[in-house]
């Protein structure tokens, strides 16, 4: 069992950066993929970016890509987002995820492959 635990969120104004971190604990030494989603209100969740704990493979967005930075430390234990030129469609709840499985880039971004999931971090983005 893994547990996700984001933080970091917050309010900015448009053209501002927010980082945000999930920090991974219990059986985190299965290989595997972390993985940022968000959620805005009235509309699914979707895939901003996913990283592989093994070679640090990642996938984005392409609507978010440039724009949003995913990372992993060393332990592999916590994955960060790192959000510029934040722009008021970003406002959302963002949540972390795990997945043990394999991923290439047509499925990274589909909610149903990640099994752990955290309760979110609200971000807002005003103009």
């Amino acid at each position: 069992q893994v547990h996700l635990a984001e933080s970091g969120g917050g309010s900015v104004q448009a053209g501002g950066s927010l980082r945000l971190s999930c920090a991974a604990s219990g059986d985190t030494s299965v290989p595997g993929w972390l993985g940022w989603f968000l959620q805005a209100p009235g509309k699914e969740r979707e895939g901003v970016a996913t990283i592989g704990t093994t070679f640090g493979t990642t996938y984005y967005a392409d609507s978010l890509k440039g724009r949003f930075t995913i990372t992993l430390n060393d332990a592999k234990n916590t994955v960060y987002l790192q959000m510029t030129s934040l722009k008021p469609e970003d406002t959302a709840m963002y949540y972390c995820a795990r997945s043990s499985e394999l991923m290439y880039e047509r499925i990274w971004s589909v909610p149903g492959r990640y099994s752990a999931w955290g309760r979110g971090t609200q971000v807002t983005v005003s103009t």
